[in-house]
């Protein structure tokens, strides 16, 4: 399997952070269909340097932990979650790590 760790920053742009409401819809919305065999998700404080300025930003971070099967539509379920929060959120990146691993559910 491959784990895949995604990590949102709730800061937006000219407005309060991410609520946990909105975050809720996102997930019910974007997430969970593209991962309906499930995911976890926890809160984080994270820190992230702004490559075009040198800028570092402190957020409060929402982290998406993925655990799911080497399949073709793997990377573009990702991609498309990362995506989504981007644009909907106005965020510049969603970090992402990903590790192979030995899973069974």
């Amino acid at each position: 399997m491959l784990v895949a760790e995604l990590f949102f920053g709730r800061n937006i742009p000219g407005r309060a952070p991410l609520t946990e409401a909105e975050w809720a819809e996102f997930a019910g919305n974007v997430i969970t269909p593209n991962f309906p065999a499930g995911f976890t998700v926890m809160d984080g404080q994270g820190q992230w340097q702004n490559p075009a300025n040198g800028q570092i930003a402190r957020d409060p971070t929402k982290i998406l932990l993925v655990a799911a099967s080497r399949e073709p539509d793997l990377a573009p379920r990702l991609a498309a979650v990362i995506e989504a929060y981007k644009t909907r959120f106005r965020q510049q990146s969603v970090g992402m790590i990903t590790r192979d691993s030995c899973a069974v559910f």
